[in-house]
C-alpha cells in the first residue's frame, strides 16, 4: 500500500525528548484505504512522540466523530469516537510489526509512517453494533421502528404460556434465579 507523506514522521532530525504532532482526519483519509462504512468523518489525532537514544515512544490520542448508518433504522448519525494507544518503536535487524504495541524498524531507518495505526484505531473504536442515540433513549421515531415494534413478540403471550406449564418445572426454574 502506498504511504501518505503527511503521516510519515522523520525522527532522525528530532532532538531527544518529547514532541507533539496533530492531524485532522476526514473522509478522504478513509477513501485512501477504500473503506466505505463511514459517510463522513471529523477526527483529531494528537500524537506524542518521546524520542530516546534507543527507542521511540508514541502515544496516540484520537477524538471526534464518524457519520455511520444505524443498524436498526439505516438512518445516518454521528458516532462519537475516542481512542488512545501506546506504541514503542525499537530498532533491530529487520522490519517486524507482529506485536500489537511494538514496532521494530531496521537499523538505519530514519522515518516511521503511522497511517495504518491511525486507521486501525479509528475503525476499531467504532462499536460493532451501531445504534442511533435516539433509538436508545426512545426519542427517535421512524416507520422502520414502528414496524419492528409491531412485529416483535408480545410479552402477554409469554405470561399465558407460563401459567400453562407443568408445575414440576417451576422447581427447576428456581435454579436459574438462585444465586450461590
Amino acid at each position: 500500500m502506498k504511504e501518505l507523506k503527511t503521516f510519515t514522521i522523520p525522527f532522525v532530525g528530532l532532538k531527544e525528548g518529547k514532541h507533539q504532532f496533530e492531524y485532522k482526519i476526514d473522509k478522504t483519509f478513509f477513501d485512501f484505504f477504500d473503506y466505505q462504512d463511514f459517510n463522513d468523518a471529523s477526527l483529531e489525532v494528537k500524537l506524542g512522540l518521546n524520542k530516546k537514544t534507543t527507542l521511540l515512544e508514541l502515544n496516540f490520542d484520537i477524538s471526534g466523530y464518524v457519520n455511520v448508518h444505524c443498524d436498526l433504522t439505516n438512518e445516518p448519525y454521528n458516532q462519537d469516537v475516542k481512542s488512545d494507544f501506546d506504541l514503542v518503536v525499537k530498532f533491530g535487524e529487520e522490519f517486524n510489526d507482529e506485536e500489537i504495541d511494538l514496532l521494530v524498524l531496521p537499523h538505519g531507518a530514519y522515518e516511521v509512517n503511522i497511517q495504518q495505526y491511525i486507521y486501525e484505531l479509528i475503525v476499531l473504536a467504532v462499536p460493532g453494533k451501531r445504534i442511533h442515540p435516539g433509538v436508545e433513549d426512545g426519542t427517535f421515531g421512524s416507520e422502520i421502528l414502528d414496524k419492528l415494534e409491531e412485529l416483535s413478540p408480545k410479552t402477554d403471550k409469554i405470561k399465558d404460556s407460563d401459567s400453562e406449564t407443568d408445575p414440576r418445572w417451576n422447581t427447576l426454574k428456581k435454579l436459574l434465579t438462585d444465586k450461590q
